[in-house]
């Protein structure tokens, strides 16, 4: 539109598009009624769009400034006027008698009262769903059936004439009945009571409708329970069950569930023999669950009102029960899943309260309640608990296909997974650490030997390049053992030509004889090992005889060279290495 500052919060139709506010979905409704219950809200965001709309013209005149300084102003002129006119009227609103959204009343009727389960986990969660699907202010009040735990009829009369007179001055836009009791109670009494407002019976099995008495204002959602479906769920998931004990009441309804279950299993007699508590009060009922039989099974299906009249509310019955229980325990509805009962198909809690959600808006929409057909609700998908399985051994490759586990424990992976990935790469990065130090350290013992093997290399190649300079030298050493020999020798023939010969003197001789022999070959074993190309071995010398041999060596070559040499020795033992 031209004019319009982009941002600007204006609701207007844009290029032949409806605004989101406008009537089209619950959303734009909602919008719509908050609106109307409150108008001065309209005039202030009116009052906002003539400021944008003042803004936009600002600009435009600060455009046209140059060829055309009158315009702005006369159509800044009109636009306030019609602006303010516009505001004052809508301001003027709530005087002239403008219709504005009033909240919808609506009865939530429960059977035995709001903590029976499982009418109350369905009364919740319809509650919910109403407040989000509904695109008008709600004015829910809650009532309950205390007259359902009992066969007596007559206190109903005076429970009629109560509601009655409750919602004379108020009436209702709708009535919601929670169970089959509840359902029984409104259809018995619908001439007397409320005989023209809409009615939705919800959370009641179809077999529990009296579809004959329906009126033009009633609407069903209900629910298919598959009794036998369920039992056939505890024998695929335990295959060797022979008992299935069946927890039910003593109330009306129960009694009717009681019989009607025994028509569905019937075809089940033969294989699994049932037991069943209806006559029992709550307490014999823990006793004998607790002194079950092997392979034994426990369906729970309802314990409003035991054998001795006793009242049970909410969970505790059923917790009571798995308490003690030493069979697994089995049921039909979600509102008993999630601490007690393994699981199986169940009926959905959720969805059976959404559809009704939306049955009753459509009525309260305009529709006539007669006019809505809803299928019957059946079970949804099987979902299991996964601790009450591991308590019972149930193996997962006997569950139905496409099953729902739920409460799984999560493994040590799923529990820790950031901290195993850390350490992962905390120990990977240490192992290719070590892994490039020893191979490091490999590399260079590598070079270490490559390098002394070539410093030996070396120094057997400067002993050939000093060979001929030490030629004198060790012919002159050699030669000293050998003239000593020969001394020695002809020393020995001497004394042995002798009248007497002096074997004495003989002796010293040939000892002597034999240290020079070893004197020598000590010098030909070094000069052969100088030049070998063999590694040094390690043994342990005396360094003064080391260093004497040196001085001997190169004796030619210290004294021709006019070398003086000081050599100081150390006594033996600590001169060895």
């Amino acid at each position: 539109m031209p004019g319009r500052e982009p941002g600007a919060e204006m609701t207007v139709w844009a290029n032949g598009r409806w605004p989101a506010s406008c009537p089209g979905n619950y959303a734009g409704a909602k919008n719509i009624a908050a609106l109307l219950l409150n108008p001065q809200a309209v005039g202030l965001r009116f009052l906002q769009l003539i400021g944008n709309v003042q803004a936009a013209y600002l600009r435009i005149g600060a455009v046209r400034a140059g060829r055309m300084a009158r315009t702005p102003r006369f159509s800044l002129a009109v636009v306030r006027a019609v602006c303010t006119c516009l505001g004052a009227v809508i301001f003027l609103l709530p005087t002239i008698g403008v219709a504005t959204a009033e909240s919808k009343r609506i009865l939530l009727l429960y059977s035995f009262g709001r903590e029976f389960k499982p009418w109350s986990e369905y009364a919740e969660t319809i509650r919910s769903e109403l407040n989000s699907q509904s695109p008008w202010p709600l004015d829910i009040t809650e009532q309950s059936l205390i007259t359902a735990r009992s066969s007596d009829e007559n206190p109903e009369t005076a429970f009629v004439d109560y509601l009655r007179a409750l919602f004379a001055k108020h009436p209702l836009d709708l009535i919601v009945s929670i169970g089959a009791p509840a359902a029984g109670f409104i259809q018995r009494h619908r001439p007397q009571l409320f005989a023209t407002t809409p009615m939705v019976f919800t959370a009641v099995d179809q077999r529990r409708v009296r579809y004959s008495d329906l009126t033009a204002n009633d609407a069903v959602v209900a629910v298919r329970i598959d009794y036998l479906g369920a039992i056939k769920n505890i024998l695929q998931l335990l295959p060797d069950t022979k008992n299935v004990a069946v927890v039910v009441g003593a109330s009306p309804i129960e009694q009717f569930w009681r019989e009607e279950i025994a028509k569905e299993v019937k075809p089940l007699e033969n294989r699994i023999a049932f037991t069943w508590y209806n006559a029992l009060s709550f307490e014999d009922i823990l006793k004998h669950a607790a002194a079950l039989p092997p392979h034994s099974a426990i369906f729970w299906e309802l314990m409003s009102v035991d054998a001795a009249g006793v009242v049970h509310e909410g969970n505790t019955a059923l917790a009571r029960l798995h308490a003690v229980a030493n069979a697994p325990i089995f049921s039909y509805d979600e509102s008993f899943f999630g601490n007690e009962i393994v699981g199986g198909p169940l009926l959905s809690v959720l969805e059976v309260s959404r559809q009704t959600a939306a049955v009753a808006v459509r009525i309260l929409g305009g529709e006539k309640a007669g006019d809505i057909e809803v299928p019957p609700v059946g079970f949804a998908r099987p979902k299991f608990d996964w601790r009450e399985m591991q308590r019972w051994g149930i193996s997962e490759s006997l569950l139905p296909a496409k099953s729902e586990i739920r409460f799984r424990e999560p493994t040590v992976w799923e529990q820790y997974r950031k901290l195993i990935l850390a350490a992962f790469a905390v120990f990977l990065l240490q192992a290719t650490l070590i892994a490039w130090l020893i191979y490091e350290r490999g590399r260079r013992q590598v070079a270490e030997s490559d390098s002394l093997q070539r410093l030996y290399e070396l120094a057997r190649m400067n002993r050939f390049a000093s060979a001929g300079e030490m030629s004198a030298s060790i012919a002159h050493e050699i030669r000293q053992p050998l003239a000593a020999i020969a001394n020695n020798g002809s020393a020995s023939l001497n004394w042995l030509k002798r009248k007497v010969p002096d074997l004495d003197e003989v002796r010293i001789l040939l000892q002597d004889i034999i240290k020079e022999s070893h004197r020598a070959d000590d010098i030909i074993k070094s000069v052969r090992a100088m030049f070998k190309n063999d590694s040094p071995a390690r043994r342990q010398i005396n360094v003064n005889e080391l260093i004497q041999q040196v001085i001997t060596i190169t004796a030619g070559s210290i004294k021709s060279n006019n070398i003086f040499l000081d050599a100081k020795t150390y006594p033996a033992t600590q001169c060895r290495w």
